[in-house]
């Protein structure tokens, strides 16, 4: 049918030119929303097992914490020794914070089964300040319990703080691997000063006080400046070597690079006077407290802390296994 001026027809309308409304357009509008309809499916699918994952992940971490007795806080009975882990870099709120380790310690003395404390180090030191807390601590709880024993067992390393809290104990203990040592103080910087002058940088500081600029790895250094930092490092130096000179006494040996900052095996350590004999924990407990059965009393994390350091460490395997390489852009 048609009619002057406009074109009617009866029959199908023939595609011109892909013009919006031709029945080509429409299909390919309809094949473009399935194609996203599907995408959008496949999306939500695998969003989906990430979720069950994750909560799956979430029960096993719970059953491996419970499994392995991490939530059994009860003290222990019968004799036995005590043993605190002080393992990784002292500082406060890390593992090994002198408030946390403090607290250990008083437990594992004022328990009547307990025969004896090892304190288990492996550290490569770290704040002078929370190794202090902690040597002050020892010192003042073996007073307060003169029978029993505090022990210190280096394992692979016991370094400058490490071994600053070691020299408070009654004896120590490594093995003729581990490192020890490190008397000594250091404190970090670097210059820039070089790099900004090349780049064309214009260093703007603003400071009230003449000295707030200092160490500014920005600024040339000043000799004034620096002979202050220096008398500040020796003066904790000295306290660092009045502690060891306490705590060791007359085992400590007279090599005069004794403070010098080096770090000695274990072997080397017993001929310099800085430990008293290569052993294990497990050797102390049994063959010089007498006690085998070892207790663990170091302070633990909250659960909630621990489960969430459980799940996140799964999941860093998970995904650096490529395990979750799935997720993103469908293909």
């Amino acid at each position: 049918m048609s009619e002057q001026g406009d074109r009617w027809t009866d029959g199908p309308e023939v595609e011109q030119g892909g013009e919006t409304g031709s029945p080509a357009w429409s299909q390919r509008q309809l094949e473009s929303l399935l194609q996203a309809g599907v995408i959008e499916r496949r999306r939500a699918r695998r969003w989906g097992i990430l979720f069950k994952s994750l909560t799956l992940l979430y029960l096993v971490a719970i059953a491996v914490l419970l499994s392995s007795g991490e939530w059994d806080d009860e003290p222990a009975t019968g004799p036995h020794t005590a043993l605190i882990d002080i393992d990784g870099v002292i500082a406060a709120g890390m593992e090994v914070d002198a408030d946390r380790i403090a607290t250990g310690l008083r437990n594992a003395l004022e328990d009547g089964d307990s025969r004896a404390v090892i304190l288990r180090i492996n550290s490569p030191g770290g704040s002078p300040v929370q190794s202090g807390y902690i040597y002050d601590e020892i010192v003042r709880l073996r007073a307060l319990h003169p029978r029993k024993k505090v022990y210190a067992v280096i394992a692979d390393i016991g370094a400058s703080g490490g071994y600053y809290i070691a020299s408070a104990a009654d004896s120590i203990y490594a093995d003729r691997a581990s490192f020890v040592g490190s008397i000594g103080v250091r404190m970090d910087s670097f210059g820039l000063v070089g790099a900004i002058d090349k780049l064309g940088i214009e260093r703007r500081l603003h400071t009230a006080g003449e000295h707030k600029g200092l160490l500014d790895p920005f600024l040339p250094e000043d000799a004034t400046e620096v002979a202050h930092i220096q008398g500040l490092l020796d003066r904790v130096h000295g306290q660092f070597i009045d502690a060891v000179k306490r705590g060791r006494g007359d085992r400590l040996g007279d090599d005069p690079k004794l403070f010098s900052g080096l770090v000695w095996t274990g072997e080397q350590a017993l001929e310099l006077g800085l430990i008293d004999g290569l052993g294990s924990s497990g050797y102390v407990a049994r063959e010089v407290v007498g006690a085998e059965r070892i207790v663990d009393y170091t302070p633990k994390k909250e659960i909630w802390d621990r489960l969430a350091e459980r799940i996140g460490a799964s999941m860093a395997r998970t995904l650096a296994a490529g395990g979750l390489g799935w997720i993103g852009t469908p293909r």
